[in-house]
């Protein structure tokens, strides 16, 4: 069924409360299971969503479901148990829904220990993917409380993500950095302008993360902004993850010989528990392969397949990235995911194939003197290069068309045009990236651009020369909204700042 904006509205502006009253046969008691953090849905496809949230002490998870806002004809599905060795975090993959439908739901917990007591219920609302052509609207950022900027209640906390939920989109893609577990915060920051910026702090944000537990209290923290979560309860996400999500630049062999913050030197053991308070806080379906895999594929219709990609857990040392020849040490998503993503590329179905990239191909990233992402100058393919000429060269050989990259990382926006005629390697076909973020950090670059795969700026919004790490008071936050016609399937790309107002438009007709 189709639901009015009047109900969409209404139903919006309850499940921004923190919680309401549901029909419950168990009596509710003084001390009832709380849910402080709200709920969450992702990766939703044709017929499955999975729902999240958390409670406060073990309780059983009770999802119930609806496709009317009244919830008539009410589905109950009796979810896992909330424990504390997964800081009582909690899904339910929800399955046998309707395509194409808006799904309504709710969230309570009850108490195991005194199974007649029950919380109060959480409201919900995603959209199943179509199983027809139908319009999608889907946004895409990254970055949030980066820098030490964190919830600034003064300027009513991170704004940018009721700007996105006005546009009710049908899913968010968050392209990494969901936290800054190597930003510690503080109370107050001086700006140029002799103002301060205040932050809401607390003790997980006051240090580095290395314990599992503080790496929980950065996702927790994120939770406390009003924005974050009425928009979580809204949009279903597509969560992946980049570096700061365990420790800036990170590789999985590295070691902290000079950072005096950690007394954990190993990246391995920081990072093992970086994913496993990653897994817990997003609401995000595992592989039955691998149950620690992020690289994944979201099917949203005939029009529409998302390929999310871990451009981190899987990469060599970062190194000076000139390496002649592959090799284990020019790793970047690495043998396996490569080969998934070029089958996957191959087999799909769907009219629009977007690459979700937590990093920019053709943008020069440093860390140091070596090099973070794939592009290490001007010049021949080399070092990570390698594994992204290989990747680009099997789309055209295979006619994999309509391919588009989405990105973040960088934290400003732009659009750039890949041109075979330009770059030093020729043999594939002209694609588009587009980045945007931050959505609640610092505002940096423009970054260089490296001509290997000939990449042409079409649209660039950042600091000017002599400006960094610009705080969202600045008006610089940005994300990316992308619009499919259901009828002729032509794609519109548009950048936006934390205002919703539409900085460039690039609009992209199918090759059929």
């Amino acid at each position: 069924m189709s639901v009015n904006r009047r109900d969409f509205l209404k139903l919006s502006t309850v499940a921004g409360a923190t919680a309401i009253s549901s029909p419950s046969v168990f009596a509710i008691g003084k001390d009832r299971p709380l849910m402080p953090y709200g709920v969450q849905s992702g990766d939703i496809m044709n017929g499955r969503g999975i729902v999240w949230s958390r409670t406060n002490r073990p309780a059983r998870m009770i999802v119930e479901w609806s496709t009317t806002p009244k919830f008539e004809n009410v589905k109950r599905v009796m979810g896992p148990a909330a424990l504390p060795e997964n800081d009582f975090t909690t899904t339910v993959d929800l399955q046998n829904l309707p395509a194409g439908q808006h799904i309504f739901y709710r969230v309570s917990y009850r108490d195991l220990a005194s199974v007649n007591n029950e919380s109060h219920a959480v409201l919900g609302h995603f959209k199943t993917a179509p199983n027809s052509k139908q319009d999608i609207r889907f946004q895409w950022s990254g970055d949030t409380v980066g820098q030490g900027w964190g919830i600034n209640e003064d300027i009513g906390g991170m704004t940018i993500y009721q700007t996105m939920a006005k546009s009710r989109p049908d899913f968010f893609i968050h392209s990494g950095d969901n936290i800054y577990a190597d930003g510690p915060i503080q109370s107050k920051v001086e700006l140029a302008d002799g103002s301060v910026w205040r932050n809401v702090v607390t003790e997980a944000k006051s240090k580095v993360a290395e314990t599992l537990d503080e790496y929980r209290g950065n996702y927790t923290y994120n939770l406390m902004d009003k924005n974050v979560r009425h928009f979580n309860s809204q949009v279903p996400i597509i969560s992946q993850w980049d570096d700061h999500e365990t420790v800036n630049n990170w590789y999985p062999n590295e070691i902290l010989e000079n950072d005096d913050r950690y007394t954990v030197k190993s990246v391995a053991l920081l990072a093992a528990r970086a994913k496993k308070a990653f897994m817990e806080y997003m609401p995000m379906r595992r592989s039955v392969d691998e149950s620690e895999r992020i690289y994944r594929k979201i099917p949203y219709g005939p029009s529409l397949d998302v390929f999310v990609v871990d451009m981190r857990s899987y990469r060599g040392d970062n190194s000076p990235n000139r390496q002649a020849k592959p090799s284990a040490e020019t790793a970047y998503m690495g043998r396996e995911q490569i080969a998934w993503l070029k089958q996957g590329l191959k087999d799909s179905k769907a009219t629009w194939k977007v690459i979700a990239a937590d990093m920019p191909i053709g943008l020069i990233v440093r860390d140091g003197e070596n090099f973070e992402n794939s592009s290490n100058g001007d010049g021949p393919v080399l070092g990570r290069e390698h594994e992204i000429a290989d990747l680009l060269s099997f789309i055209k050989h295979n006619n994999v068309n309509n391919t588009v990259w989405l990105t973040a990382d960088v934290h400003y926006t732009a659009a750039h045009y890949y041109n075979p005629d330009k770059a030093q390697f020729k043999d594939f076909n002209g694609f588009w990236e587009f980045v945007s973020g931050p959505l609640n950090a610092g505002t940096f670059g423009p970054n260089e651009l490296d001509n290997t795969f000939g990449p042409e700026l079409r649209y660039v919004k950042a600091p000017k020369e002599g400006e960094s790490n610009l705080p969202p008071s600045a008006g610089m936050q940005f994300y990316g909204e992308v619009e499919i016609d259901g009828r002729t399937e032509a794609m519109k790309v548009m950048l936006k700042d934390m205002f919703g107002r539409t900085l460039f438009t690039q609009n992209l007709d199918p090759v059929v």
